[in-house]
């Protein structure tokens, strides 16, 4: 079955599970395959056996790690030269980050302070060729 884990007590390491109006308990104990502890809210496909759920794994962790789209190196460059400008954020699909990025320069260049917006931008192209800055916006690892 799958279900939806409505609470977990980490002390007792017990909890609830909901699936078609129904509660079904469970004890990690023995019953849990995924790797990580469960949490409130996860997905998860669970054998019933009354009103106790056995062999509880989460959704989705039978499914290929994501693969890598966009380049560290390019967002790096992008980040060297077009950094002032949030180009990397864009290109690494962080809009929001990108936009107040751009906003802020054109604030800072108003007030006669520029040096702020390429020291921003200089800190993130270190931080992605040193692997710090490591993911896009979606999760997925950069190449």
């Amino acid at each position: 079955m799958i279900g939806q884990i409505e609470s977990y007590d980490p002390d007792t390491q017990s909890g609830v599970i909901i699936s078609e109006g129904a509660s079904f308990t469970f004890q990690v104990e023995g019953n849990w395959v995924a790797d990580v502890p469960p949490d409130e809210g996860d997905d998860v496909n669970f054998v019933a056996e009354g009103t106790v759920a056995n062999n509880i794994n989460l959704v989705g962790a039978y499914l290929e790690p994501p693969k890598a789209v966009k380049y560290k190196y390019l967002a790096a460059g992008l980040a060297l030269i077009l950094g002032w400008s949030g180009a990397h954020r864009f290109y690494l699909g962080f809009y929001r980050l990108a936009i107040i990025q751009l906003i802020l320069t054109v604030v800072l260049y108003v007030t006669g302070l520029p040096g702020f917006a390429m020291l921003w931008a200089f800190v993130e192209s270190i931080l992605l060729f040193g692997g710090q800055i490591n993911k896009d916006a979606k999760g997925r690892p950069l190449k």
